[in-house]
Order: structure tokens, then C-alpha cells, then sequence
């Protein structure tokens, strides 16, 4: 895929073009664990203020990709890459990159909900407090807004001292979201983030999603293909590491390109 071709793709039909088509930039990427191999030369864009999904079948290296932009794959050990990734412009690699001010501009909610053992309140200003704000008036507001921004103000608002341990499953993974939001990223990665859920409260994390797109550039890694059509504008399918196919999701799914790319959709493998 040429660049003018990723422009013209990423930036889509309609009113998608309105959008930076190049908020995420994904250059020549290969990424190892040890000796073994699991991204092979990834070269796409991801744009602004959009929902692009990654789909593909278990271990096609989505996931890795995902927690590659905020190198959350550091953790692991002999994990190394090769090529780039920049966010804005700016390299997510680059030596004067520190890494915890990289993950407040790419916040992250995981498969499974993992609030903190204290209460709902605490758990919103978590990254707050690390970062020495302590005005009760200032996180009284972030508290309130990032709950609203996560479309769970009115079911907790009366018990925000509560412990966070307490909720629903779909309420903690909406406590989470809430969480990521309170630092203000620019990005939000979503691995799988409704696996764990019910079909109602997947519902309520996909309606979220739609309203979240209008403040941040949102990534999601997700298995259901059903999930990717009704939530994404751009879609990415990926197959034994490699990128095989990215465009609107509508074409994806209805005019693919490549013929593995219609065999997973209709479902003759994966």
C-alpha cells in the first residue's frame, strides 16, 4: 500500500476527510519476543478522532500492534522492534520520550476491568494524585466529568466513596474508561474490551464509544466482527502478523479487496 494510497484510505469518504488522516503513524513496524517474530513491516495510518478496529483471527498480532503504541510492551522481556510508531508526530520511541507521560496521552482499557481496590472517586483521580494534584475543587470536577464522559455519573454519583469492587462488570469497565479519560489523553486503546461483558453492558460500552470518538482517537482490538461493523469507521485486518488489508469499514466488510480478507469476514477460517 503506497502512501497516497494510506491518505486516501485513511482520511475515507464524506465527512471522514475533515479529520487529520495521519494522527497515528505506523512506519516499516516489526516487533519480536526474543528470537520469535510477530509483526512483519507495518506501514498504515491511523486517523484522528475515529474509531479504527483491529480484527483478524487469535495471535495474528493485533494485540501486540495495540500495546506497541504505548509501549506497554516494554514490560516484556526481549520483546524488541524494529521501524516506528508516531503519535502526532511525535516518535513514541524517541529516547526523550518518558513513558509514563507517553501512557497519560494513550490511555488504555484492558479486556478484563481492573479498578484498584479503593473507591470509585479514588479510582477516577488515580493518575491524578500520582501526579501531585491534590485540590479537592479541581478533583472534585474530574471526577464528575470524566463519569459523565463515561456515561456512568447518574448510576454511582451517590456513592462515589464506595468501594469500585462493588460494581457491575459492565460498570467497572466503564469506571475504567472514566479513568483513562481523567488525564485528558489523545488516544484511547481498547483491547477486547467488551469480552467479559454481557450483551447489555456491550451495548452501553459501544454506545459510549460512538460519543467518545468526538474527543479522542480511539484503537480497538476486538474478536467480533459484528462489534467492529457497528462501532469503527476504518478497519484493519491483520493475519499471521501481517497487515493484509485497511480501509472503511464499510468497505472491509462489504467490498474487501483481498480474497483472505472476504474468507475471514464470511467467516471460511479464523
Amino acid at each position: 500500500m503506497n502512501e497516497s494510497t494510506q491518505a486516501e484510505t485513511a482520511a475515507g469518504p464524506g465527512t471522514l476527510e475533515a479529520k487529520s488522516s495521519e494522527y497515528i503513524q505506523i512506519r516499516d513496524f516489526s516487533f519480536f519476543y526474543g528470537d520469535k517474530q510477530a509483526l512483519y513491516d507495518l506501514d498504515f495510518n491511523i486517523p484522528e478522532q475515529r474509531v479504527t478496529a483491529f480484527i483478524g483471527p487469535s495471535g495474528c498480532g493485533k494485540s501486540t500492534l495495540l500495546r506497541s503504541i504505548n509501549r506497554m510492551n516494554d514490560l516484556i522481556d526481549g520483546a524488541h522492534h524494529q521501524g516506528d510508531i508516531l503519535v502526532n508526530g511525535n516518535s513514541v520511541f524517541d529516547p526523550l520520550t518518558e513513558v509514563i507521560s507517553l501512557r497519560k496521552r494513550v490511555g488504555m482499557v484492558f479486556q478484563k476491568s481492573n479498578p484498584f481496590p479503593k473507591s470509585i472517586y479514588e479510582n477516577v483521580i488515580y493518575g491524578l494524585r500520582v501526579s501531585g494534584r491534590k485540590r479537592k475543587s479541581e478533583l472534585d470536577q474530574v471526577v464528575a466529568e470524566s463519569l459523565q464522559g463515561a456515561a456512568l455519573w447518574d448510576e454511582v454519583k451517590d456513592r462515589l466513596h464506595e468501594s469500585a469492587l462493588g460494581l457491575s462488570g459492565g460498570q467497572m469497565q466503564r469506571l475504567c474508561i472514566a479513568r483513562a479519560i481523567a488525564n485528558k489523553p489523545e488516544v484511547i486503546l481498547m483491547d477486547e474490551p467488551c469480552s467479559a461483558l454481557d450483551p447489555i453492558a456491550t451495548g452501553k460500552i459501544e454506545e459510549l464509544i460512538h460519543e467518545l470518538k468526538d474527543q479522542f482517537t480511539i484503537v480497538i482490538v476486538t474478536h467480533n466482527m459484528q462489534q467492529a461493523a457497528r462501532v469503527s469507521d476504518f478497519t484493519a485486518f491483520f493475519y499471521l502478523g501481517k497487515l493484509i488489508e485497511y480501509a472503511s469499514t464499510e468497505d472491509i466488510f462489504f467490498n474487501p479487496k483481498e480474497r483472505q480478507t472476504e474468507a475471514y469476514i464470511t467467516g471460511r477460517f479464523g
